[in-house]
């Protein structure tokens, strides 16, 4: 990731076509050191390719990524038809804890 941001910081900051060593510069001014393989890995994979270009395509690889948007809609759904059962659990379970409340006033309080 800081290869691919370096590169993408050259070339916004007007260096159309950054080389290994101008990322490998980049990184050492603020104190990375760069792995030259993976940075002449890098140049071979987007050389004379435009930011537009290398943008779109990672949109297009990154559609197909499940980000798990899709798992919140069930459940609510379903919780969604039992709503009679699921407010009379509530009324049931707050019956409850008045009850509690109420067995915890034993005449006297915590800090008297």
């Amino acid at each position: 990731m800081q290869n691919i941001a370096a590169y993408l910081l050259l070339q916004i900051g007007g260096n159309a076509s950054p080389s290994a060593a101008d990322i490998k510069k980049l990184l050492s001014s603020v104190g990375i050191e760069a792995d030259a393989a993976r940075v002449d890995a890098l140049i071979a994979e987007v050389q004379d390719k435009s930011i537009d270009e290398l943008i779109a395509a990672g949109s297009s690889k990154l559609a197909s990524v499940p980000s798990g948007g899709a798992g919140g809609a069930a459940p609510a759904a379903a919780a969604g038809g039992a709503g009679p059962a699921a407010a009379a659990e509530e009324k049931k379970e707050e019956k409850v804890e008045e009850k509690e409340e109420s067995d915890d006033d034993m005449g006297f309080g915590l800090f008297d």
